[in-house]
């Protein structure tokens, strides 16, 4: 995040953090999609989803599941999910916001579209969308 800061996208959109969790058994796993600058509490997140301890996935359930690499986690990615095992987490904060910077697949890159698009595309998927308060 901070790289991206050094671009100075000010006045484009909203950069997002993805972050990646799975819970502490590893039978359920998470897509956090929150503001650059927002921190995540995994406790009090742990309690809103009502599941066990939660932690970063490791780099290979990132691979297995999204079909990504470490540093370039996007809600794009749920179209590898055939399953549909990763749940997607909005923060509400989020919700309604016109232009939204995800990653692409690649984290030299930055896909600009409306929080609204991005949900149509996710649920287009098959995969729920969730707004949750971060």
């Amino acid at each position: 995040m901070e790289e991206m800061d050094l671009l100075s996208f000010d006045g484009q959109g909203e950069v997002c953090k993805n972050l990646f969790l799975r819970d502490a058994k590893g039978t359920r796993h998470f897509l956090v999609v929150l503001q650059k600058d927002k921190r995540a509490d995994l406790k009090r997140l742990r309690g809103i989803l009502g599941t066990t301890a939660l932690s970063f996935a490791s780099e290979e359930r990132l691979a297995r599941y999204l079909a990504l690499t470490k540093g370039a986690v996007t809600p794009l990615a749920v179209v590898n999910d055939p399953e549909r095992a990763v749940e997607v987490l909005i923060d509400e904060d989020l919700a309604g916001c016109p232009c939204l910077g995800v990653h692409p697949g690649v984290n030299t890159a930055t896909a600009w579209l409306s929080c609204g698009d991005l949900v149509r595309y996710i649920e287009a998927d098959g995969h729920p969308v969730r707004f949750i308060k971060i």
